[in-house]
């Protein structure tokens, strides 16, 4: 018990995991507790460095927002790139065109004065790769590395900086020139992530727009009002990202600004969110012509901007209402795009780790419900969910689109979701699963552009009813498909006789009541003998003379009783399915010795 105390305290208390192991290893008898603890160290591990990363991006917008001296923001961007990725030293060379070469305007970390002072030929070594293809590059170790131009100037000055593994990322202006790169580099051999070279590159590409925006204000003093209305708009668009604002509060601040209705697209050109008049979706020519060029283009109309990290595509922004443009306004449509690319990936961000945080609880609610439910009520309140609130679980089904793009559609409506045993599971606060089941395969199916099939159950209070009420949604939702209800939305009660045959919790007295109540009242009130006539009719094969044989009555009066019977539950009581479910109510009945309820 000590032990494992200690290791508690080691994990309250921040420790490495080679601490945690070391703790373990002294208690063999500790091992799964160990193991947990491990996973659980990761975990926080994990969520500290994006927490981390995305402080980062936040500084760093803030900072570029606020500064307009040049040399100002290349100290802001270099100090800022290093701190981002965690390099030992990074670094911003500019272009000079008129001199044919490429020099160091700013660096972080760096100790050797030769490397400070190097000067690089157009084309030569990483940063002339980079600036002639306009792509990021990354170089795990640059000695061994052949695929660009090594000059003896420049290996001289990376062997005294003592420099392994660099990754160099352009500085784009529209229509594909570049005018610096920006890099990150390790005294050790390292890959650079994906993660790190779109993060990287979409640093390098807001820094390229504000280097823009001062050489504009410097060169063309006779735009100096439009520029002055381009920089007012592009702070209002970074303030509103670091306020807090969405995609929604973006589009209508462009909108307001251009005097034009926008529209914001994801990669599949599904709408993200629009202001103004609705805004057709992007031509996908249009698109691919603006992501090669970095510059909007005008189509049928529009003009159409591509929404992209470095050389990840996240979308594309959309103008409708101005057939022209003019250049300050075109650039600041430009400069919406990237603000755009870096509220999207911000919020892909922060939405990944909540996704992981919300996925893993919603996992263990319905794979362990009972190993620590005390837990399992903590961790969903500090996702702002009450465990012991009422809560519908649904469980969704559809061939359109992937269980991930499903979840992600889905998950507005509930307070978890996530992928599942191949399905998409929803828990959401109801205590009505049919209604909620049928309306969001309703919403769903304009959504993802196909039929989902919605299977419910509960209400359900705590973490062990609610896993039992997932088994039973997914029986509804099997039962759904197996029936050809595809696109249909239901719940066990809403499956009629079959929703008995499911449900764990078969209400028995509610289905004969749901399916005879108003004959039971009847016969209860009148003393007449409406239940008996339909056994015998029923008993009879429908044949009107074999039942009143077994009535001992006239066949006019098992007419006149069958009337009634249509009076009291319907003209359609005789269809197949209406049928089956009385005759299954009445078996019901008769079994339990009901008599005249």
């Amino acid at each position: 018990m000590d032990d494992a105390l200690r290791l508690l305290d080691l994990l309250a208390g921040g420790a490495s995991g080679e601490q945690l192991a070391e703790a373990g290893a002294a208690n063999p008898d500790l091992g799964k507790a160990t193991e947990l603890a491990l996973r659980i160290s990761a975990t926080l591990s994990a969520h500290r460095r994006r927490e981390a990363e995305l402080t980062a991006l936040f500084d760093t917008a803030s900072d570029l927002a606020r500064l307009h001296d040049p040399d100002a923001v290349l100290r802001s961007i270099v100090r800022r790139a290093r701190t981002l990725l965690g390099a030992d030293v990074s670094y911003l060379s500019m272009n000079d065109e008129a001199a044919g070469r490429t020099y160091m305007r700013v660096t972080d970390g760096c100790v050797s004065q030769l490397f400070k002072e190097v000067v690089l030929g157009m084309g030569e070594g990483i940063g002339g790769l980079v600036a002639q293809t306009a792509r990021p590059y990354a170089s795990p170790d640059y000695f061994r590395d052949h695929r660009f131009r090594h000059t003896k100037p420049i290996d001289d000055a990376v062997r005294d900086e003592g420099l392994a593994a660099i990754l160099g990322v352009p500085l784009s202006l529209g229509g594909g020139e570049v005018i610096g790169v920006l890099y990150a580099s390790d005294r050790t051999a390292r890959e650079f992530t994906p993660d790190e070279v779109a993060l990287l590159s979409s640093l390098a590409d807001h820094a390229a727009i504000a280097l823009d925006n001062a050489r504009l204000l410097d060169e063309i003093s006779s735009h100096s009002a439009a520029m002055h209305r381009a920089e007012e708009a592009h702070d209002l668009l970074m303030d509103l990202v670091l306020r807090g604002g969405d995609a929604p509060d973006v589009a209508a601040a462009v909108a307001d600004v251009l005097h034009g209705a926008i529209g914001l697209f994801d990669t599949d050109s599904v709408e993200l969110a629009r202001a103004g008049a609705p805004v057709p979706a992007p031509p996908a020519d249009a698109v691919s012509a603006s992501r090669s060029t970095g510059r909007s283009v005008a189509r049928e109309g529009m003009w159409v901007c591509a929404v992209q990290a470095g050389p990840e595509p996240l979308g594309s922004i959309v103008l409708a209402g101005r057939p022209e443009l003019h250049d300050a306004d075109r650039r600041l449509f430009e400069r919406a795009a990237v603000v755009t690319a870096l509220l999207l990936m911000l919020r892909r961000s922060v939405a990944k780790a909540e996704d992981e945080v919300r996925g893993e609880l919603l996992t263990d609610l319905l794979t362990a419900p009972e190993r620590n439910p005390g837990a399992l009520l903590v961790r969903a309140s500090r996702l702002g969910v009450d465990l012991n609130e009422p809560h519908v679980v649904l469980v969704a089904h559809t061939e359109t689109v992937s269980r991930g793009r499903l979840a992600m559609a889905a998950s507005r409506h509930a307070a978890l979701a996530g992928s599942h045993a191949d399905e998409v599971v929803l828990l959401a606060p109801s205590d009505d699963p049919a209604a909620l089941a049928a309306r969001l395969a309703a919403e769903l199916r304009s959504v993802v552009d196909g039929p989902v099939t919605v299977g419910g159950a509960g209400p359900a209070r705590g973490p062990q009813a609610i896993a039992d009420a997932h088994g039973e949604a997914v029986r509804c939702l099997r039962a759904l498909l197996a029936l050809g209800r595809v696109g249909e939305g239901a719940s066990a009660d809403g499956l009629g006789f079959l929703g008995v045959l499911l449900g764990d919790r078969a209400d028995l007295d509610g289905f004969v009541r749901r399916a005879l109540g108003p004959v039971l009242d009847y016969d209860a009130r009148r003393g007449t003998e409406l239940v008996r006539t339909l056994d015998a009719y029923f008993a009879a094969g429908a044949q009107l003379n074999k039942a009143k044989e077994a009535l001992h009555v006239h066949v006019n009066t098992v007419v006149q009783r069958l009337e009634r019977v249509a009076s009291l539950l319907g003209e359609d009581w005789q269809s197949p399915p209406r049928a089956l479910e009385i005759q299954l109510a009445l078996r019901v009945h008769r079994l339990e010795g009901a008599g005249g309820r």
